[in-house]
């Protein structure tokens, strides 16, 4: 299965220090729902991995994060595309839980969810701790320069680390990439 995992805030939508809370406060970031379709197209499942520690800080509710990702999958629908399943971390920095990245907890859910390993498997984030999740957890850490990671790249990036401009720009990178023909075994 071709898969590849995407965090939410500031790679698929804009982010806000004051948290993302409202469907009316969930905006795609340019290109971003096309890159999906883009993906899906192509023949890669998409999932995403995104911590929500609004809903532990009592800044929102379960229903409003299910109306953000369901305008979410109406908008991609419309371009073609589609998310096959969103794992998302309610708790709070304060709770102390395996999930919450920069812990690979939720990146483990993915891999027993989809019955594989996730080794090679290319993940997507704008922060450092997007990046050091997937990283834990096998994946191939891709960083965009939007959201958390707009006025430039984190230090300490995880080895092997790609940067892109954006998630058009990831997709376009790996789309090529999957295009090359494999080299031969002779």
């Amino acid at each position: 299965m071709k898969l590849v995992i995407l965090d939410r805030d500031g790679t698929i939508n804009s982010d806000s220090d004051d948290f993302v809370k409202t469907p009316d406060e969930w905006l795609p970031l340019p290109g971003s729902l096309e890159a999906i379709a883009r993906l899906n197209h192509a023949g890669w499942h998409v999932v995403i991995a995104s911590n929500q520690s609004g809903l532990g800080r009592g800044l929102f509710d379960v229903a409003s994060l299910n109306a953000m990702h369901a305008k979410m999958h109406k908008m991609l629908a419309a371009v073609g595309g589609r998310v096959d399943a969103v794992f998302y971390c309610p708790h709070s920095p304060e709770e102390s839980c395996t999930c919450r990245k920069p812990l690979p907890g939720l990146f483990e859910q993915i891999g027993a969810r989809f019955g594989m390993q996730l080794a090679g498997v290319p993940t997507v984030g704008d922060s450092l701790r997007d990046l050091q999740a997937g990283a834990a957890a096998g994946c191939e850490p891709h960083l965009v320069l939007t959201g958390k990671s707009a006025k430039g790249a984190p230090d300490g990036l995880p080895a092997g680390t790609t940067v892109h401009a954006d998630l058009p720009a990831f997709a376009d990178f790996l789309l090529e990439r999957s295009a090359r023909p494999l080299p031969m075994a002779i």
